[in-house]
């Protein structure tokens, strides 16, 4: 996906080997630009003074005393050294998807969001301070392995997880078709921790199913917001009018986002033209963009509709179902959702390093901040080990419940 495509993304987490298209970069600087010696510079150290008042004098005794007494000096050169400190810094602000990327990292992420499609086929973030599988991709090694949208991540291989960035996460799951990756997972309802081998795989990304079930309810199931998701909506959205049927079901379970465009297109065949889908609210660093039906309002109030929801949907997931909750629309039904409602931009920060900073949140349209909580749905269904495995779907249940 082009990096510099004027179509927004919302980035979710590091797709584990599905390919992932982030926000244009901001590259500044020279082929030369050497960090370090900025950093040493006598103006380097006079600019830090002059745009902070921040007491810099704990890090620059910090950096001499390692230098003088650390047992073994030369293990970690000067550079790798300032490339921590940022890595710190960015850590700092407590958000889970501002990191800043050395080079190594920089040049693996690029490869990713380049289209390397080999892995494991699952989106992840972080949820409660610990790794988190968002969704695992239908149809792709995690799902076939028995991964389930909210495991908990402790150890990858023989590293332990708790510390680790998502991106960093990502790089030691992913890997070549044909090689194995061992997860150790916690779930909730089961006790203590499990470990699951895991296949690597050339990666297929499903988008769309639909069905008109025999009691007359058409259901849609989208599996991504990708750039042709927008399309193959419409022609279901087309084939559901055929049918004359007047009750809908859009279930986006597991549906970890995508592209922020694909979900107000979407949104737009339900929301009255000029009505707010999603605000885009910088913190008021700048002015908040909204985003507005287009008018397509096809079916106005002559139909019912229901929005399957748990905690696999995230990021444009949660804007769709978001704004035809509040709206009035659809109700929703299953768990609450992921709650990622952040947008992040990639910066080169030198040639060969990255940071990738949260910048912006997303509001619904009555502006609750969908990071905080994720969205509640109208009515809350569980479902345990014993009904999956009993081929139980009591969300659907609830659903064709309500609709007829």
């Amino acid at each position: 996906m082009n990096l510099f495509k004027q179509t927004r993304y919302l980035i979710i987490s590091v797709a584990v080997l599905t390919g992932a298209a982030f926000m244009g970069g901001v590259y500044a600087g020279h082929a030369n630009y050497s960090p370090i010696d900025s950093l040493f510079s006598l103006s380097g150290k006079q600019a830090l003074a002059s745009t902070t008042s921040a007491d810099f004098a704990p890090f620059w005794k910090v950096w001499d005393v390692i230098n003088e007494k650390y047992v073994t000096p030369n293990k970690v050169t000067d550079q790798e050294k300032v490339w921590g400190a940022i890595s710190g810094l960015a850590k700092s602000l407590g958000d889970p998807y501002t990191v800043f990327m050395p080079p190594e990292e920089a040049k693996s992420f690029e490869t990713e969001i380049s289209g390397n499609f080999e892995g494991v086929g699952m989106e992840v973030g972080i949820r409660d301070e610990m790794l988190t599988v968002i969704a695992p991709l239908k149809g792709n090694p995690a799902e076939k392995a028995g991964i389930k949208a909210g495991d908990k991540i402790i150890k990858i291989d023989d590293t332990v997880a708790s510390d680790l960035s998502v991106d960093k996460a990502v790089l030691l799951i992913r890997g070549p078709k044909g090689t194995a990756v061992t997860l150790t997972l916690i779930r909730e309802g089961k006790s203590g921790s499990f470990e699951v081998k895991v296949m690597r795989d050339v990666i297929t990304i499903p988008t769309i199913d639909k069905e008109l079930r025999k009691d007359g309810i058409y259901v849609i199931q989208l599996y991504n917001f990708s750039a042709v998701s927008p399309n193959l909506f419409n022609k279901a959205i087309s084939d559901f009018v055929k049918t004359k049927s007047n009750k809908l079901i859009l279930d986006l379970r597991g549906n970890p986002g995508g592209y922020l465009d694909a979900s107000v297109d979407m949104a737009s065949w339900f929301v009255p033209k000029g009505k707010v889908i999603v605000r885009e609210d910088f913190g008021g660093k700048q002015e908040e963009n909204i985003y507005r039906s287009d008018g397509r309002y096809t079916f106005g109030n002559t139909f019912k509709m229901i929005v399957l929801v748990d905690e696999g949907s995230a990021s444009a997931s949660e804007i769709l179902a978001g704004a035809l909750q509040e709206h009035g629309i659809a109700k929703l039904v299953g768990t609450k959702t992921f709650g990622k409602g952040s947008v992040q931009e990639l910066v080169k920060i030198t040639p060969d390093t990255n940071l990738k900073i949260t910048i912006a949140k997303w509001l619904t349209p009555n502006g609750k901040s969908i990071s905080e909580g994720g969205l509640t749905p109208d009515y809350e269904v569980k479902m345990s080990e014993d009904d999956i495995k009993a081929d139980k779907d009591l969300q659907m249940d609830k659903a064709v419940e309500l609709l007829k």
